[in-house]
């Protein structure tokens, strides 16, 4: 077996976010023009437009779910709630407004909607308002309320994540504010600077925000305790801003950034050794000699460069979802990762002991002899399937077990066999024989299952087609190519491009390439990515399967290193520091976790995590094994950096310790035990090696004998 990466390697750049190609998908991906999602109210753009960013519901549905910016979210009123408006309402949650579910710890905990603190709106927008979206990227979109179809702008509001300000920008129009939880008092305060009008709104809940108009003078009159309105157009802006407390250091860090506002952002990175550098830096509009006002997540404090984290002001809110948000006066956030796993390869490897990759010769005996029979099994059974997720979970299967008997056992005869094997199931998906091919649309664009084209059915394969968890799918098909072209190198010749095309759709890495959008899946700000794609969703985006998104970033950056695309590799190790870090914040949830609800910590895991709110359980289940599971599976070289020995050891003793793990039917109980090899790996390997073992217990993505090797290689196996 050939074992070199493809010739024609990318060298490592500058800035490692270069495009993997140009070019149109391969042929074999035919291509047509409609999608089942309309691009409601979406003015016309040049660049893809992003399927699974945080504003998708202001094109969705009705338009007018939420958006959460993060401290903030916004929503289009819409004639609802107590001021019947058609502005944009602007809504802060704090941590001791959350509703939780039943149960000790709390199933679920979520943050209410619907109230509207504060809404910006204009006198001309009634019953008619139309709103469309425009610029849509990575990091922003700008909205816009029209007084009627085809009329100009009445506001525009530029959404960005981690806006310190939301910013209404006013053409023409007479601004009006209302508020659903009224105004107590409304009162026009000294003016931080000349050009900026400057109010302090205190309303009803006892919670104050501030107000800044830039541009020609401006006067609010208050028409009653729901409605405030100028006496004449304007042409500047609103900004609005909560300021908790009524702290004075607090508003003296607002007024100082009045004025500006962020437009949309860039990131940029590059790596050196072990240490990547990623770089979130905005466009900025308005009084563009200020410095922003930029709210940073838990996970971004953690790895602020030094310069980055002395730029932080006094103000924290809190956020709905991810623990508090502290204000930084920067026009860009640097954020290191000094500890890549670079060194991860396909063998079992953990951050202490690093990959192993020679097992004991008891390791080596007890692998062959499941080997054998599990390299044989009925492939194509197993993996030419109406579901790209299953489909692409047998070929990571199979590409394992090849693996292992090729690198780890010195099986190289099986593995030359099992090999041919997977190459000829693989290519069932290369060519686009599959029972649903993939298409690429040009409305969305992107590859996606023609399951729902031919079906009708949304939900058709976990809704592919609608862009759903194209990371989780597309995920396993690339860690399999990585494995192939790994052990023959004159395989990627003529596959390279299809597996590409599928990196490309997931995680495409720059604008220059036109065929897709940026990132789909992986949110640069958040740290992870988000599973729902084009579903209006009154909890905003949402993502379960924490294991899955690493495994993503796993493949990517086994995939580069198979090719020798130094960037990819690079974004891959990148990812998954990130993911380590902002999984152990967000997702698994240690006793000493501070970004969730203290009485919700105990759930472990968060189940699904949603924009809006977290809910201890999955879409297909509420058992425990379930529930936990689905943040392990798969198990894989990349797990011990995302799921520690501690938060292992409390989660195993808050469900399976004790024998609990053995009532565990299926294929979980298999999950629980590679999981519970970080740990003990002993008794995994007793578990494994069992006389009586049930091949029941193996998921249809797993196999005993990666399962074998995985053990051996964490110190299981005897010596």
């Amino acid at each position: 077996m050939s074992q070199k990466p493809l010739t024609q390697s990318k060298a490592l750049a500058p800035d490692i976010f270069q495009p993997i190609s140009t070019s149109a998908p391969p042929s074999q991906i035919e291509s047509r023009p409609d999608h089942p999602v309309p691009r409601l109210g979406i003015v016309a753009q040049s660049s893809p437009i992003p399927t699974n960013k945080f504003y998708a519901n202001l094109f969705l549905g009705g338009q007018n779910q939420g958006v959460w910016t993060h401290p903030y979210s916004v929503s289009w009123s819409k004639g609802s709630g107590n001021a019947a408006s058609w502005g944009m309402s602007v809504s802060h949650i704090d941590a001791d407004q959350l509703a939780f579910g039943p149960g000790t710890p709390a199933q679920y905990f979520i943050n209410p909607i619907g109230l509207q603190s504060i809404v910006l709106s204009a006198t001309s927008l009634t019953k008619t308002t139309t709103l469309t979206t425009d610029s849509l990227g990575a990091f922003s979109a700008n909205v816009n309320l029209l007084p009627s179809a085809g009329a100009q702008p009445a506001i525009t509001f530029p959404l960005v994540q981690g806006m310190g300000f939301v910013t209404a920008i006013y053409t023409g129009s007479v601004p009006v504010l209302q508020s659903s939880i009224f105004f107590r008092t409304v009162t026009q305060v000294a003016s931080p600077q000349q050009g900026i009008t400057k109010y302090k709104i205190v309303l009803e809940d006892g919670k104050t925000w501030l107000a800044y108009a830039s541009g020609p003078a401006i006067d609010l009159k208050v028409v009653s305790n729901g409605l405030v309105q100028a006496d004449a157009a304007f042409n500047g802006t609103i900004q609005v801003a909560k300021n908790p407390g009524d702290n004075a250091a607090g508003e003296a860090a607002y007024d100082a950034a009045a004025g500006a506002y962020a437009t949309s952002a860039t990131v940029s990175g590059s790596v050196s050794g072990t240490t990547g550098t990623y770089n979130l830096q905005w466009a900025k509009a308005g009084l563009t000699n200020k410095t922003l006002l930029m709210f940073a997540l838990p996970h971004h404090i953690q790895s602020f460069d030094g310069a980055t984290a002395a730029k932080k002001t006094p103000i924290q809110l809190n956020t709905t979802t991810k623990g508090s948000a502290t204000a930084m006066a920067a026009d860009a956030f640097t954020m290191v990762e000094p500890n890549m796993p670079t060194d991860m390869g396909f063998a079992p490897w953990t951050p202490q002991a690093r990959s192993q990759s020679n097992l004991s010769t008891s390791a080596v005996s007890a692998i062959n002899n499941v080997a054998t029979s599990e390299v044989s099994q009925d492939i194509n059974g197993q993996t030419n399937l109406d579901s790209m997720y299953f489909s692409g979970k047998g070929l990571a299967k199979f590409a394992q077990i090849v693996y292992v008997l090729n690198d780890l056992s010195k099986n190289s005869s099986l593995a030359q066999t099992g090999l041919a094997n997977l190459k000829s199931a693989f290519a069932v998906f290369a060519n686009n024989r599959q029972k649903y091919p993939l298409v690429y649309e040009t409305a969305w664009k992107g590859v996606v299952s023609t399951g729902s084209y031919v079906t009708g059915d949304s939900g058709q394969d976990f809704g592919n087609t609608y862009y759903n968890d194209h990371h989780f799918h597309f995920g396993y098909f690339i860690y399999a190519a990585s494995i192939i072209g790994y052990l023959d190198s004159s395989w990627l010749a003529g596959n390279a491009d299809w597996v590409n095309t599928l990196v490309r759709d997931a995680a495409n890495p720059s604008t220059n390439d036109t065929f897709f959008p940026f990132s789909r899946s992986f949110d640069w700000f958040h740290g992870h990515s988000w599973a729902k794609g084009l579903f209006e969703s009154a909890d905003g985006k949402d993502e379960e399967s924490s294991s899955e998104d690493a495994l993503f970033s796993y493949a990517v950056k086994m995939w580069g290193k198979t090719i020798g695309d130094a960037n990819m590799e690079a974004r891959g190790n990148l990812m998954l520091s990130i993911q380590a870090r902002s999984l152990q914040n967000y997702f698994l949830m240690q006793s000493n976790n501070t970004n969730h609800p203290a009485n919700f910590i105990g759930n472990k895991v968060t189940g699904i995590l949603f924009e809006n709110k977290a809910d201890h359980v999955t879409y297909f289940g509420a058992n425990t094994e379930y529930i936990q599971g689905i943040h392990m599976i798969p198990l894989a070289p990349f797990s011990t950096l995302t799921r520690t020995p501690t938060f292992i050891t409390e989660e195993w003793n808050t469900y399976f310790s004790n024998g609990r793990v053995d009532s565990v039917a299926g294929g979980w109980r298999g999950i629980l035990y590679a999981n519970y090899a970080i740990i003990n790996p002993a008794a995994a390997w007793a578990f494994f090696t069992a006389q009586a073992f049930d091949a029941g217990w193996l998921d249809g993505g797993a196999s005993r004998t990666w399962y074998l090797a995985w053990v051996a290689g964490l110190g299981g196996a005897p010596s």
